[in-house]
């Protein structure tokens, strides 16, 4: 008698005949195994590379006009949203309400389990409407399987709300295109461990939200060159990486770069400013917002050129 479930014909579920011996396996082989499987997971998720960069230019534009980001998901992948978006106020000096995470089961969610969590629709749609969406907001669902039915109930809400919608899934037959903007399907294959989606599926969703994030961040002006300029000054580590930041960009030492930097209220995108102009703070200030908040326009200068000097030869591919 044939299986009568939905997650049957699921590729996240699917068995994958390269690691049905992997249980005989000595740890070496098991290893390479898995980074086999690994490459596989690059190559779907290059294959994807136009979607992905899509998603990143609709991204910008929303956080341009004043929208948020964010994600919802169950699971791993719920935890990898809630990661992505916690890291993104430190890296580039935004509000921790632009960029969040929503999982199914909440908050507690995080640090343990709840796997029935993700079968509340319900609980997706309130979850979002608690959050007023807005049509100037992008909501990225992301569900390996594609099927969750939290994160369809979130995006449902999002989409009644006018909001933009992604979805990040590695089910290519996923059948959401009907309401979604964009779908960005990672073809990822079986596991090693059959249904086991933190293995490639989670590697492959992390990559994809890395690239959504920090490329809509590069794109709205938070780098300079491929330098953190908007980095919190919260940490001792983080002080210190202003401060080469400033040295780096501007050529004061690291005195000069100690000193500006409070005077730049921890702010090293307006120091740079400053050091470069000669202007006060409130001035620089309002020339880098004038600018859009791109340091390079701010300045009127290309940073590029003083990082190839400064790398030498290992930035022209040389040894």
């Amino acid at each position: 008698m044939p299986l009568r479930s939905k997650w049957q014909q699921l590729p996240t579920e699917a068995i994958n005949p390269a690691s049905l011996a992997i249980d005989k396996l000595p740890s070496a082989e098991i290893i390479d195994l898995m980074l086999a499987e690994d490459r596989k997971m690059l190559a779907a998720v290059s294959r994807e590379r136009e979607r992905i960069a899509l998603a990143v230019d609709i991204i910008a534009q929303a956080l341009r006009k004043g929208g948020r980001l964010v994600f919802v998901g169950a699971g791993t992948s719920g935890r990898l949203g809630v990661l992505e978006a916690a890291e993104i106020p430190p890296t580039f000096g935004t509000p921790p309400e632009l960029v969040q995470g929503i999982v199914a089961g909440g908050k507690s969610a995080v640090f343990r389990s709840r796997e029935g969590a993700e079968d509340r629709f319900d609980e997706g749609a309130r979850t979002v409407a608690r959050m007023k969406a807005n049509k100037r907001d992008v909501f990225v669902g992301v569900s390996a399987s594609g099927i969750t039915p939290f994160v369809r109930g979130g995006l449902a809400a999002a989409r009644k709300a006018g909001a933009r919608i992604i979805f990040v899934t590695c089910d290519p037959a996923a059948d959401l295109q009907t309401f979604v903007d964009l779908t960005i399907a990672l073809g990822v294959g079986p596991e090693v461990i059959a249904g086991s989606t933190r293995l490639k599926a989670g590697s492959a969703t992390k990559l994809v939200l890395n690239m959504l994030t920090t490329g809509s961040m590069i794109r709205i002006g938070k780098t300079y060159g491929n330098l953190m300029v908007d980095v919190q000054s919260t940490s001792e580590k983080l002080k210190d990486r202003a401060r080469r930041i400033l040295i780096i960009s501007t050529g004061i030492d690291y005195e000069g770069a100690s000193k500006l930097l409070p005077r730049a209220h921890g702010n090293a995108k307006v120091a740079i400013v400053m050091q470069k102009t000669g202007l006060p703070y409130p001035k620089a200030l309002s020339r880098l917002r004038k600018a859009d908040g791109v340091v390079r326009e701010a300045v009127g200068e290309d940073i590029e050129p003083r990082l190839r000097q400064l790398l030498g030869p290992a930035a022209n591919g040389r040894d």
